[in-house]
């Protein structure tokens, strides 16, 4: 049977079959640029997230997910096609998506299986609000942050079947505006005096075998990267206004928590609460995504499940939050994956919440620098990640995420972990034949050796 053969039985017979297994309710919240470690549940004593920490409070808190891409549309586009970004010609920003992919979107395939799906926010597959009707979504609210916890709200309150409810915020992507000189879209914040603004990270200071491409890509693009001339207490004032666009955002996730709360929709819904990527924060002395640091890459990924079974755990496994999230909110609704996808779900890791269960054997981030010139792959193992941009010194990367998580030593250049490197880039190189990775020329290859 063809997969559009399952898809039409699915859609001409889920809704009358007497019986039929009951399907759980997705609500899926996803911020703009959040770093997994700007949350209080995580032990971070710079910033206050009280609602958030209610998400992870009654579900599952996964330690490493990582962005499909650290870059909005191609992140996003993998969370709604389940493809990689770049094998499907979404690498950049501003890039419509094929015709051929949209009759296997995720919310065309979620709507075939039953459910009522509805979006409020932020898009940008590539337009920022998503066109009402299409992809398989009614729209409930345009891209703004202000009025869209309210219009997800009153969806929630009035919501008749099972339903895949996808609330999109902005923030706090609005330190990007900070960062210009502009005023924030959603208002401007109070400031704290200096004797408040967080301290600096460990890793503030770039290291000096970082690969230098970082640098040119700096030069190249100011609009971006405005940061460049810095002092340290410009960046302890951008990390102060960072986390406290959290906690904006936080508040308005909030209203979401309490009606969740007044219904008691946790019964009988699976939450899903991420980001499209990270920011910098000043690591590295870096600002904005693109680059394949542990801060832009490392995501928040908190999975309620319905009667908050596993409430409070925590897991180490790796997670890939686009193509993975595709796969898992498919395994939940009982939707056959299509063909050609290669996302793993997590949906039985989450119901077993066992941290030893296996699952896979790495995650892969890929880059292309917004506005910029240069490719980059992250590859991430249990133990290690290794990095590698397309040109450069130093373009090789390999970090030991154990005792090195602020990515201070690079590895690559040591004898004693040549076995571990020639071990990632096999991994690397499977992982680009599976995907189809263009190399720069049939003998020159992206990879070194």
């Amino acid at each position: 049977m063809k997969f559009k053969d399952v898809l039409f039985c699915t859609t001409a017979f889920v809704p009358v079959l007497s019986g039929a297994k009951e399907l759980p309710n997705i609500i899926y919240i996803v911020t703009d640029q959040q770093t997994a470690s700007a949350m209080s549940c995580v032990g971070n004593t710079d910033v206050h997230t009280p609602n958030i920490d209610r998400l992870a409070q009654a579900g599952v808190l996964f330690t490493n997910a990582y962005c499909s891409a650290p870059l909005s549309g191609p992140s996003r586009a993998s969370m709604f096609t389940g493809h990689t970004s770049h094998e499907i010609g979404l690498a950049r920003n501003n890039v419509p998506m094929p015709d051929s992919l949209r009759a296997t979107t995720l919310g065309v395939l979620m709507q075939h299986a039953g459910y009522e799906c509805a979006y409020a926010g932020k898009w940008h597959v590539h337009t920022a609000s998503i066109p009402d009707r299409e992809f398989g979504f009614s729209v409930l609210h345009p891209h703004t942050d202000h009025g869209l916890a309210e219009a997800s709200v009153a969806f929630l309150e009035r919501h008749t079947r099972p339903f895949f409810l996808v609330v999109g915020f902005d923030n706090p992507h609005n330190i990007c505006e900070y960062a210009r000189g502009q005023n924030l879209p959603y208002g401007n914040l109070p400031e704290l005096s200096q004797d408040e603004w967080p301290g600096l990270p460990l890793n503030f200071s770039r290291h000096p075998y970082d690969a230098d491409v970082i640098t040119y890509e700096q030069s190249l693009n100011y609009s971006t990267y405005p940061t460049r001339h810095y002092s340290p207490d410009d960046w302890r004032r951008y990390r102060s206004l960072y986390f406290r666009l959290v906690e904006k955002v936080d508040a308005e996730i909030g209203k979401i928590v309490d009606i969740i709360d007044r219904r008691n929709l946790w019964k009988n819904t699976v939450i899903i609460f991420t980001s499209d990527h990270g920011d910098g924060v000043g690591a590295h002395q870096w600002n904005q995504k693109s680059a394949l640091y542990e801060e832009v890459v490392n995501i928040p990924l908190i999975v309620t499940l319905p009667g908050k079974k596993n409430a409070g755990k925590e897991m180490p496994q790796l997670v890939n939050a686009g193509v993975d999230f595709f796969a898992s909110v498919c395994d939940w609704a009982d939707i056959p994956l299509p063909g050609g996808l290669y996302g793993v779900s997590f949906k039985s890791l989450v119901e077993s919440a066992d941290p030893e269960q296996a699952h896979q054997p790495y995650v892969v981030i890929e880059t292309t620098f917004d506005k910029g010139i240069t490719r980059g792959w992250a590859l991430r193992t249990p133990r290690y990640k290794y990095v590698l941009y397309d040109k450069g010194n130093y373009r090789e990367q390999l970090y030991n995420m154990e005792d090195d998580r602020g990515e201070m030593r690079n590895l690559a250049l040591e004898k004693n972990y040549r076995e571990v490197l020639q071990q990632h880039r096999a991994y690397l190189g499977e992982w680009m034949r599976r995907h189809r990775v263009a190399q720069i020329r049939p003998e020159v290859h992206l990879i070194p050796e």
